[in-house]
């Protein structure tokens, strides 16, 4: 009891000091200070699992946009369903042969963690990822039997941010459907417009491999006209953006590379000929 009628002693004698006591407004800053941090917390955890939801929810119209499916009757789950998600190991090019579920894969997380990952070499590393993770899922939309399309997700360093993104590429392996970047933090009007539907547009039917299966697509500096040489290779820089033009590419190349989707595509391709 007298603890008890010391702390009320206290606490009284603090409310009753004039307001403009330090001592009496560093404890109002206090007590709220304690009070906001713990409705904020309380809201983060509250709405983490709306977020996740949300974020699920929003790389799926994606995907479904850069296949050019956004326009399918029926609810994003719904028109998402014709998708089969497959991993794909990245060092062999072959589906993975695990327990893992490819729907819930984490590949940004996978890529943090040394034992889901591994270090890329400076020299290799054009896309400035620094890790790679050890798996990567894939997208596949089929016509009965057929391959129709596949959706590659993609990510590399630009000017001022990580693009993160998805290349889908119709079924013979080698032809972009489309390119769309979900998260990036360019300059707006330079750099980001990576999200300009004209810019994105001009990704349509360009080509990744040379006869020799070599990457060429790029974006390059300036404009690609009619009669610019390998121009099914080629889209128009971003004005003003060179960095981040570079970018685009270096992220192209990289994650269509031999580090990346490389072996996966090539392995895709070969069977076409079967």
């Amino acid at each position: 009891m007298p603890e008890t009628n010391t702390k009320k002693g206290l606490l009284g004698g603090l409310l009753n000091l004039p307001n403009d006591d330090p001592k009496k407004t560093l404890f109002i800053a206090i007590l709220l200070c304690l009070i906001c941090s713990v409705m904020v917390s309380t809201a983060a955890v509250y709405l983490r699992p709306i977020q996740d939801d949300n974020k699920k929810d929003d790389i799926k119209k994606n995907i479904l946009a850069v296949t050019g499916m956004s326009n399918q009757a029926g609810t994003v789950d719904e028109i998402f369903s014709q998708f089969e998600v497959k991993l794909v190991d990245l060092s062999t090019g072959n589906y993975a042969d695990n327990n893992i579920d490819p729907v819930s894969y984490d590949q940004r997380a996978a890529s943090a963690d040394p034992q889901m990952s591994i270090n890329i070499d400076d020299k290799d590393d054009i896309a400035s990822i620094g890790r790679r993770a050890n798996y990567a899922p894939v997208y596949i939309l089929k016509e009965g039997d057929a391959i129709k399309q596949v959706v590659l997700p993609v990510h590399g360093y630009g000017l001022w941010s990580t693009l993160y993104g998805f290349l889908a590429l119709e079924g013979d392996f080698n032809t972009v459907r489309g390119l769309r970047f979900y998260e990036q933090a360019e300059t707006p009007g330079l750099g980001g417009e990576v999200d300009n539907p004209k810019w994105r547009a001009q990704w349509a039917g360009k080509k990744i491999f040379d006869a020799d299966g070599n990457v060429e697509i790029r974006v390059i500096r300036g404009h690609v006209e009619p009669n610019t040489a390998n121009a099914e290779y080629k889209v128009d820089g971003l004005s003003g953006a060179t960095l981040t033009s570079n970018g685009v590419t270096n992220l192209l190349q990289f994650w269509l590379g031999d580090q990346g989707f490389g072996p996966y595509l090539k392995k895709m391709h070969s069977e076409l000929g079967k």
